[in-house]
């Protein structure tokens, strides 16, 4: 059990570094932090209803601060409901943060999903598998018992909070 934890534990390594720094980075999704102003002009349909233009540009919580004419201005840019242009700017990550993003919360439709189930399993056999490192009549192993309740405390107050 030793041997299969430890060479499935580096060859899982660079996979769990890609998901360690992506939840980091998710947890912080709703600030600026680390990412980059884009701006962005495309043609879309023309007389959007403004309660359905946010979905449209994929602006989540887009609110219309006013309308001159045919320009709808909001905090992102503007939209021309005449002629459909739009011109707005955007916050993103750069280029490789943002795919190890979308890895993170990918969806079974996603065409990496195999490898994140594969990946969760293998975290789950590192769970289990690290009860077999220490015989269970050791001290070391008693311990562990001790701090995994622990773990298991603090995660369902986590949870439950």
């Amino acid at each position: 059990m030793r041997l299969l934890h430890r060479y499935i534990g580096y060859f899982m390594a660079g996979i769990m570094a890609v998901y360690a720094i992506s939840g980091v980075l998710l947890i912080y999704r709703d600030t600026d932090f680390l990412k980059k102003e884009k701006k962005i002009e495309k043609k879309i349909d023309a007389n959007i209803p403004l309660d359905k233009l946010g979905k449209e540009l994929k602006i989540k919580g887009l609110e219309v601060k006013e309308q001159k004419g045919d320009v709808v201005i909001f905090k992102e840019g503007t939209y021309n409901s005449k002629t459909g242009e739009a011109k707005y700017t955007k916050k993103e990550l750069p280029f490789f943060l943002k795919k190890m993003t979308e890895l993170h919360k990918s969806d079974s439709k996603h065409k990496l999903s195999l490898l994140n189930t594969i990946f969760g399993i293998s975290l789950l056999f590192f769970v289990v598998s690290s009860f077999w490192m220490f015989n269970i009549k050791s001290r070391i192993f008693k311990n562990g018992m001790i701090i995994t309740a622990v773990g298991i405390i603090l995660a369902l107050f986590l949870i439950l909070v």
